[in-house]
């Protein structure tokens, strides 16, 4: 049995102790969530069934909508999720080597979940009802409880009885719309049904977020098989250093890369076509939880795990001189500092967007909200650069850390081994 411990045997980990490829992937994927996130401000546009993107708009608004279709729909939370469990794992492992129990560690897990589901209560009333660190603070307490310390076979099974689970109620959802017709096709704005950011009143807007974050946060954390069997992958590549020796896994990494992209994209294509009108489809098709929606959340998982391997397989080649480059360092500071840069996110955009702000979403269309938000990033890529340079955290993941840890505990274990170079 655990020894009973007062505090964890070490605290979180050092620069010097990060791979490359985890950082630059959390750098990338914050890119890739603020482009999916800034949708929702567009709640002057008129909205089809999908409820998702503008169904009108310039050449350059609709390359933008297909490219988020096919790329980045239903795909950016898998990938989230999957690093969420590769961190989680990676805690773990250095909590045990550290001299920790297993059931310290979990313990450990367990209070940072509990105060991710806080930062996201917060951030989702106050912010962005879509807010996704409640979900991911749900799903962890529930996954972490069952499967951390359970064996690699185990892991898999369970991922793919979590694929089984969202493949059987997606088909059973698409019948049931496809069934209800019309009646389950009316075109929804989901900025001001669901997410608020057309609401002028901030007061009447915390109160639709917050509802809207309990849906998000304990609909997708409990049910959200592609998050679940994302995490269960990410224990399980962590267990074997995937992201930080990639040179050790080069097949396993190209096989994922190539074939998780193929069905991904393959997988969002139909609705993207749909949706700008290059193919017929009636608004059942295209409505949300109809048989496009469900191709693109069935593939989504293989899209964002085709992601990492991509990021890892970019790392791996990046020459020594590469690394040590400005862009590089940048956002691999991102990826250090992705708690604080995706709060930063909404810290910036929902005044300016949303219409109890500056209202600028109803001037913005597809196009220029893309343009909208690669600005806000690159913002956040260089405020986590300035902070990269004088060696310090993000505010959210050293609040995180010393709610998490505590005060007190060491920030290394004794003898630390050497990480073999990739």
């Amino acid at each position: 049995m655990d020894a009973p411990t007062r505090s964890p045997a070490r605290g979180g980990v050092r620069t010097a102790e990060r791979a490359l490829a985890p950082d630059l992937a959390r750098g990338i994927m914050l890119l890739l969530i603020v482009l999916s996130n800034t949708v929702f401000f567009l709640y002057t546009a008129e909205h089809g069934p999908s409820g998702w993107h503008p169904v009108h708009g310039s050449a350059a608004d609709r390359i933008v909508q297909f490219a988020m279709i096919t790329g980045l729909d239903l795909r950016v939370f898998p990938l989230f999720a999957f690093l969420f469990g590769y961190g989680m794992m990676q805690v773990m492992r250095r909590q045990t080597a550290a001299g920790a129990g297993d059931r310290a560690a979990v313990r450990l897990l367990r209070r940072r979940s509990l105060w991710l589901i806080v930062f996201g209560v917060l951030h989702g009333a106050l912010l962005l009802g879509g807010d996704i660190l409640g979900a991911y603070g749900v799903a962890s307490l529930v996954i972490g409880a069952l499967f951390l310390r359970r064996s690699d076979t185990t892991l898999l099974v369970w991922a793919a009885i979590a694929v089984v689970l969202l493949v059987i109620g997606e088909v059973h959802a698409a019948f049931d719309v496809l069934d209800a017709g019309t009646a389950a096709a009316q075109a929804v704005d989901p900025s001001t049904a669901y997410y608020a950011s057309g609401e002028e009143s901030y007061p009447a807007s915390v109160a639709t977020r917050f509802f809207t974050w309990l849906f998000v946060a304990f609909g997708g954390g409990l049910l959200g098989f592609s998050f679940h069997a994302a995490m269960l992958l990410g224990f399980w590549s962590a267990r074997r250093g995937i992201l930080e020796r990639p040179g050790r896994h080069l097949p396993l990494l190209h096989v994922t890369a190539v074939a998780g992209l193929a069905v991904g994209w393959l997988g969002g294509l139909p609705a993207a076509l749909a949706h700008v009108g290059a193919v017929d489809a009636s608004p059942a098709m295209l409505a949300e939880a109809g048989p496009l929606y469900a191709s693109q959340s069935i593939t989504g998982l293989a899209g964002g795990i085709g992601y990492v391997a991509v990021f890892a397989l970019i790392a791996h080649h990046l020459s020594s001189r590469a690394r040590r480059s400005l862009p590089v360092v940048a956002v691999a500071a991102v990826g250090r500092r992705s708690l604080s840069c995706y709060l930063a996110h909404s810290l910036i955009f929902a005044p300016l967007l949303a219409a109890w702000g500056l209202g600028w979403g109803a001037h913005l269309t597809s196009a220029t909200m893309a343009l909208f938000a690669v600005s806000v990033w690159l913002l956040t890529v260089a405020g986590a650069y300035a902070l990269d340079r004088t060696d310090r955290r993000g505010p959210a993941e050293a609040l995180l850390r010393r709610l998490m840890y505590g005060r007190g505990t060491p920030e290394t274990q004794p003898a630390p081994r050497r990480r073999l170079p990739d």
